[in-house]
């Protein structure tokens, strides 16, 4: 037989494996036949058979911890299983941890090769195993029985009272496992093996992963046998190991190589290695290499599993689920989990989350190599059902994440796969944030091999999505590919649609001048397309950057012509969204009370449709509109209530200004902490998503904080960054505001003289805003720091304001009004008064 036994001394195994041989069938039954052959030479023992410890073993603290504590077993034999993928590491771990243990298990510590897939060899079978044991241990070949059963009996009684280390490496499965365990207390098994053992009962199942980064920067570095002194050679060590994927295996081939050639410069060795277009390839040495690890693993399978592992290595995307699995593979819902469970049970592919499947970068580069030589239209005809697949799931997910007016995406029919249902906005949610890097990797894809159509489309079905999560600059350059798309195939709408996108991240960035432009193309394409939805929707786009920019007069008549269009429509959503905008308007101009009444109907539209997002958008502008009049217990519920809202949404674009509003609340309730608090989770979110006129807004209101409480280092860096961020928007409304913050600032830091100049440019610009509240505050500003005679002009103009808008500031700036009209009355000479 072929010994499963590898034992250092080969010699004295040799005599083993030949007496076993001979005797294969000499089993004698009964004590009086056996004391015939009690003159024979007593058999040959082997006890200690574990392989050499791995030089340099490096990493796996955690694993070799938790099994060296099962040096003191007690109760029953104690059973770890080893299990990972091929050319992870469990081999050296187990008899690693077995050298350690060695001490403990004085009755020996023998080392079995089950070959479970092992090239050229069959699994060994266990009846063979056992006699192969029972002779090492001692047992006369001749009376070693012959059922599997017999021998496995006679194993364990051999081994009751001992203490015995056992590694069983390379197990092909639980029933060519059982047979090998002892059965009494005393003797510790480690089982290795490609597959996960769910079935051998009382075992500690240990799952073994590729190494840390870090260890696999040191394996790599021990191996080669030179430390790497230079930030260059350490990135170059760091960039080898990443594309070995962290693999044992992978890196001990490569670092193979390097070690033979000690002069290669390790930057150009690592440079190469990224730019070859057959990794496997290189990390091959003789009869070793990774994709031969993964032949014995793939050739196990059945044919239609074997296909499905090929059709995986198509996948554009890093995981897949059953979902995704069943469109490329072409079969049902059913046989896709049973199959990816059972190309997880054999370490094919892992499980970083329930339902989630993912190959291993060198697994996913051996698949796709071996997909490629299927015929193409198997392969292509796998992905254009994948593709199909997302493109109708996603939009309808998108369904539920629309927060502005936007063009409708036109599907290009429905997927052919089983879809999960989508009812709820959080189960959209969580079904996009989980499938965001696949959506993104088919649109790559796609636009790769020149799938224009479907790039648009898919382009398209993210784009709601895209704008409430960021980052945008990613979003942007899809967008624009999806432009370039759509104009190469002559597609208007999808041209159109892409612009509308385009324009509003534009805006969020902090680029009015670039999104008018974009949306003033979009919607002359809508016109001459008879798509009255599309000139719609870019006519309240176009309104509500007018009202940014200060042109309210433009604002408001773009406004109101989407509102017309809307209601001819019979678009209650889109009548709601140019509502709030036209409230907007209101707001900034001063006309608190038809800002308010414009909001509310916006609100009790939204509620009416159920359209939570627009319901949270006109509960945070109610609450602004709150917080100006001087409400601030309303505002600040108005403000919770949205920000409870965009939170439930995952509405992160609408969550960091309820955050920022809810901070200029607590500001003005003197509740300080809370609104530093507030405005640094809003200044985080912002710049999160690359939204430039929200950090603005956000850095003022931290600034304005920080004045307050007397930081005014701080708040002089914060209100700077904020009035450079609004200038390059073009945002003057919001640089009127930080400018009257910043003289704020230099009064409280005792420069009168630089903060009148400040607040003379305020009032500059609040005038070109046309913006009375900013105005106003300019105006009591430079009354604040002006000599008494000066002021009195500008602060009559400030309580007019104040009150003709309807503000609390009027109140404190009429009592200082009158302090001064009475100390200038006492200054002027007595005949005058």
């Amino acid at each position: 037989m072929t010994s499963p036994i590898e034992d250092n001394d080969s010699t004295a195994w040799v005599r083993i494996e030949a007496r076993a041989e001979d005797s294969a069938h000499a089993y004698v039954a009964g004590r009086d036949q056996y004391l015939v052959h009690e003159m024979a030479p007593a058999p040959v023992t082997a006890l200690r058979t574990l392989p050499r410890d791995v030089p340099g073993f490096t990493g796996r603290q955690a694993e070799v911890e938790r099994l060296a504590g099962a040096a003191q077993p007690s109760g029953a034999v104690v059973i770890h299983t080893i299990d990972g993928m091929p050319g992870v590491g469990k081999t050296a771990l187990a008899v690693h941890v077995a050298h350690q243990l060695s001490s403990s298990f004085p009755d020996g510590q023998l080392f079995v090769r089950l070959h479970g897939h092992t090239p050229g060899h069959r699994p060994a079978d266990p009846a063979d195993v056992l006699a192969a044991l029972l002779i090492s241990v001692g047992v006369d070949p001749r009376i070693i029985p012959d059922g599997l059963d017999a021998r496995a009996g006679l194993w364990r009684d051999r081994l009751t009272g001992k203490r015995m280390l056992l590694v069983l490496d390379d197990a092909s499965g639980h029933a060519q496992v059982e047979p090998l365990l002892p059965g009494a207390k005393g003797c510790l098994a480690l089982v290795t093996s490609r597959r996960r053992l769910a079935a051998l009962d009382g075992a500690t199942p240990l799952p073994v992963g590729t190494l840390s980064p870090a260890d696999a920067a040191l394996l790599f570095t021990r191996l080669i046998h030179r430390p790497h002194t230079t930030s260059a050679e350490s990135e170059a060590v760091a960039a080898l190991v990443e594309l070995c994927g962290c693999l044992p295996l992978a890196i001990a081939l490569l670092a193979g190589r390097l070690a033979h050639h000690p002069h290669w410069n390790l930057a150009e060795f690592a440079e190469e290695f990224a730019a070859t277009r057959d990794r496997l390839g290189e990390l091959a040495t003789s009869d070793r290499a990774v994709a031969a690890a993964f032949d014995t693993s793939y050739h196990g399978l059945p044919p239609e599993r074997q296909r499905l592992f090929r059709r995986l290595g198509l996948h554009p995307g890093t995981d897949t689920d059953a979902y995704a699995t069943a469109a490329l593979a072409g079969i049902s819902l059913t046989q896709a989990r049973r199959d990816l469970e059972a190309l997880y049970e054999s370490h094919l592919i892992d499980s970083p989350a329930t339902g989630r499947y993912r190959l291993h970068d060198l697994i996913h580069a051996y698949s796709r190599t071996l997909a490629e030589q299927d015929p193409a239209d198997d392969g292509d005809a796998g992905i254009g059902r994948l593709l199909a697949y997302y493109q109708h799931t996603a939009q309808s997910a998108d369904r539920h994440f629309a927060n502005a007016p936007s063009p409708t995406i036109r599907t290009i029919g429905a997927a052919a796969a089983a879809t999960p249902d989508l009812p709820t906005h959080q189960q959209a949610l969580a079904w996009m944030r989980t499938e965001r890097a696949n959506l993104i990797a088919c649109i790559h894809h796609t636009t790769a091999t020149a799938q224009h159509s479907r790039a648009i489309h898919l382009t398209a079905a993210l784009a709601s999505f895209l704008r409430l999560q960021g980052p945008w600059d990613e979003a942007i350059a899809l967008h624009q590919t999806a432009v370039t798309a759509a104009q190469h195939i002559h597609d208007r709408h999808g041209e159109a649609g892409a612009l509308w996108a385009l324009g509003w991240l534009r805006y969020y960035m902090g680029d009015c001048r670039a999104a008018a432009d974009l949306n003033q193309r979009a919607l002359e394409l809508y016109r001459s397309l008879g798509d009255r939805p599309g000139e719609a929707g870019n006519l309240w786009a176009l309104g509500w950057l007018r009202h940014e920019t200060g042109d309210y007069a433009a604002a408001t008549d773009l406004g109101r012509r989407a509102l017309k269009l809307y209601c001819s429509l019979g678009d209650r959503l889109g009548e709601a969204y140019a509502l709030w905008a036209l409230g907007r308007i209101q707001t900034v101009t001063g006309n608190y009370a038809a800002a308010a009444d414009l909001t509310q109907q916006a609100l009790d539209l939204s509620r009416a449709r159920s359209h939570r997002n627009g319901e949270a958008t006109a509960l945070w502008e109610l609450g602004r509109i709150r917080t100006v009049t001087g409400n601030y217990a309303a505002a600040a519920d108005l403000g919770q209530q949205a920000l409870d809202l965009y939170c439930s949404l995952g509405n992160r674009l609408g969550e960091a200004y309820a955050l920022c509003a809810l901070a200029r609340v607590r500001n003005l309730m003197k509740d300080y902490a809370a609104a530093a608090d507030l405005g640094r989770r809003a200044l985080e979110l912002h710049r999160f998503l690359g939204d430039r006129n929200g950090e603005a807004t956000a850095l003022w209101e931290l600034g304005r904080t920080r004045t307050i409480t007397g930081n005014h280092a701080a708040a002089g860096d914060l209100l700077h960054q904020s009035l450079i961020l609004f200038q390059e928007a073009g945002n003057v409304q919001g640089e009127a505001e930080v400018l009257n913050s910043t003289g704020d600032l230099l009064a409280k830091s005792a420069v009168p003289q630089r903060a009148l100049v400040t607040y003379r440019q305020a009032l500059d610009v609040a005038r070109q805003a046309m913006s009375p509240l900013d105005e106003a505050h300019a105006l009591e500003g430079i009354a604040r720091t002006s000599d008494h005679h000066a002021a009195l002009a500008d602060l009559r103009q400030a309580v007019s304001i104040y009150r003709r808008i309807g503000v609390p500031e009027a109140t404190s700036a009429a009592e200082y009004l009158a302090q001064l009209q009475a100390e200038h009355s006492k200054r002027l000479p007595f005949t005058n008064r």
